[in-house]
């Protein structure tokens, strides 16, 4: 059964105020899936990993110069259809939440699961993302601006 919706607004919401789009339907996470550049998809969460440390890292890390030109987010526990569709653009890795995963042309190039999230500080893991971006983004924001 999934979470109630008031239960979970405040914790979609601090994805959703710094520009990530919500994928709440399997069609909305093909149709997301389908588009080519660089992205990171949010597995959010209620868990206490997911408010201390995931979505504080994430925010710290989008302030950084080399970043994915799309955001979106599903929710574990809420949107159940589009969360498991999601999952299965990386059905090789066990389900984990909150996790991170970043794409470059619809391909997971990058994917940080829940136990790389939880024993760490939000500026650990906005580390993490940020030495991702530049690996695998920067080339594309060098083009790009």
């Amino acid at each position: 059964m999934p979470y109630s919706p008031l239960m979970v607004l405040p914790m979609k919401q601090e994805l959703t105020a710094i520009g990530f789009e919500e994928l709440l339907s399997p069609d909305d996470v093909d149709r997301w899936m389908a588009a080519s550049g660089s992205a990171m998809l949010v597995i959010n969460s209620v868990c206490g990993c997911a408010a201390g440390q995931a979505r504080p890292g994430i925010r710290l890390a989008l302030e950084h110069e080399v970043r994915p030109e799309r955001l979106a987010t599903v929710f574990a526990g809420q949107e159940v259809e589009a969360t498991a569709r999601a999952r299965g653009h990386f059905a090789d890795i066990p389900p984990s939440s909150p996790s991170i995963a970043l794409f470059k042309d619809g391909e997971m190039v990058y994917f940080v699961p829940r136990h790389r999230i939880e024993s760490r500080s939000a500026e650990d893991v906005a580390a993490d993302l940020t030495g991702a971006f530049d690996r695998l983004f920067a080339a594309a924001t060098a083009t790009a601006g």
